[in-house]
């Protein structure tokens, strides 16, 4: 797989019928290794690794319904009373983040009404901080360490 911008990290791998499966800790299973589920879960061990998210307050690849519509999110990081503190939208390194990135993550915080957004191909990475106030948001230059509200 592809080098990606996250530090250096140590993945459980599984090799069934020819196809590649990586271990998704927060799934606890083995996921078939495509090019998004590399940059995911090298984006679960950064939230965990570097930004000391807790284990227990993520979650990923889970339905959610927007404006009626079933969809399905690549992680979420949650403040310890359940409300959603961060977004995360994958793509995998070939897939340039562009507006329609943008406006994908703003439909889904919408319903989730997360106080951070990240939006990663693997090498890109876009950090923003909602103001729900002024109806707008703020680039970051980096995403702040977990802390409890």
């Amino acid at each position: 797989m592809q080098k990606l911008n996250f530090p250096t990290y140590q993945f459980r791998f599984k090799n069934t019928e020819n196809k590649v499966g990586i271990f998704a800790p927060l799934r606890k299973k083995f996921i078939l290794l495509t090019p998004e589920e590399w940059v995911r879960q090298h984006c679960v061990q950064f939230l965990m690794q570097e930004k000391k998210y807790p284990k227990v307050l993520l979650n990923e690849e889970k339905k959610v319904e927007i404006n009626g519509m079933p969809k399905r999110y690549d992680i979420l990081g949650f403040n310890s009373n359940g409300s959603v503190k961060l977004i995360v939208e994958c793509k995998a390194p070939q897939v340039q983040i562009e507006q329609n990135t943008f406006d994908q993550i703003a439909r889904y915080n919408l319903s989730l009404k997360a106080e951070y957004l990240m939006l990663t191909n693997g090498l890109n990475h876009y950090f923003c901080q909602m103001d729900y106030q002024n109806k707008s948001y703020y680039f970051l230059k980096d995403l702040p360490e977990y802390s409890a509200k």
